[in-house]
């Protein structure tokens, strides 16, 4: 609707996660090395957390881009986690393509089972992924824990990635877990962008849409500046904002947007104040430091495989 006015190819803010739209922060950048690095390195157990909106989705997103065209890798992609335990390990068995119907748990097991050791056998690599994992019940949390008992003496066979919300650092923390959470290699937390962060997010989404890059100033410094204030630097509200936004001025035949336009949005959506999360920020310890190495060059390997092939809504990857 807006797109011609404003020189644009493409809707700057949509809230999907589009790959081709990660805004590469210190954290966002640790964080997808930490879970490219785990899953190629056999390290058996990662667990990614942040609040909600803040690029958990999209990151995965640029994982199973990256594992596109590989080959060599497998991976069942859990997004529901309120399931039973027998219906977990059937979704799973299913997305791995083997036959899970009318199997009770324990054939699901020596199907699974199987099929990793198989794999395995082959030199090739098999991932669990499992998002919005902070939904998954304890029960659930301990099969996962019995899965991640296939190793060898040097590596895990089962690659296991859990995403979820912040709640899941506390489950992972309760005495219930104890033995899940030794067995985690590397932990990584998701935060808010600050101030010149969303700055750059908020101009980066508009050059990469705008049919002429240096012209794609369409927010004023003190109006980025509300988005911030708004926002707290989620980057799902950062979208909302921005798109409304772009729209309110259209609707005006403003060629930019002000402060004003974000106001009145803010008061539209009942945003009183920054956005404060769910309290006081907690740093997980990591188990090992993801090399500095596995940081170098991911960045540019992911926009070579977005550029190389168009990444489908589905997520989907090259399966045996």
């Amino acid at each position: 609707m807006y797109r011609a006015f404003f020189n644009l190819n493409r809707d700057p803010f949509e809230i999907t996660p589009d790959p081709a739209f990660l805004f590469p922060t210190k954290r966002h950048n640790e964080a997808l090395a930490a879970l490219y690095y785990g899953v190629r390195r056999h390290k058996g157990f990662v667990v990614l957390t942040g609040e909600v909106g803040t690029g958990k989705t999209l990151l995965l997103r640029c994982l199973l881009q990256l594992f596109k065209g590989s080959r060599d890798v497998a991976y069942a992609y859990v997004f529901n986690g309120q399931l039973s335990s027998h219906e977990f390990l059937q979704y799973i068995a299913t997305d791995f393509g083997l036959d899970a119907a009318n199997k009770n748990k324990s054939e699901l097991l020596l199907k699974l089972y199987g099929y990793v050791i198989e794999r395995n056998q082959k030199n090739l690599t098999t991932v669990l992924v499992v998002d919005e994992a902070h939904l998954l019940s304890k029960g659930i949390l301990e099969e996962i824990r019995l899965l991640t008992n296939l190793e060898t003496t040097q590596s895990k066979l089962l690659q296991i990635l859990l995403v979820g919300q912040p709640e899941l650092d506390d489950k992972l923390d309760s005495m219930e877990l104890r033995q899940l959470k030794q067995r985690i290699s590397f932990r990584s937390r998701l935060e808010p962008l600050d101030l010149p962060e969303t700055k750059g997010y908020i101009e980066r989404r508009l050059q990469l849409s705008s049919v002429n890059p240096q012209n794609a100033e369409l927010f004023s410094t003190h109006a980025i500046a509300a988005v911030f204030h708004y926002s707290g630097g989620i980057p799902r509200l950062i979208n909302t904002i921005c798109e409304n936004a772009l729209i309110t001025a259209y609707s005006k035949q403003v060629p930019c947007v002000t402060p004003e336009i974000i106001e009145d949005i803010a008061m539209e959506f009942r945003l009183g104040s920054a956005y404060s999360g769910s309290g006081e920020k907690k740093k997980p310890t990591e188990r090992e430091a993801v090399p500095k190495d596995a940081l170098l060059g991911l960045y540019e390997e992911l926009q070579r495989s977005l550029r190389a092939s168009n990444f489908g809504e589905d997520g989907e990857s090259t399966r045996e």
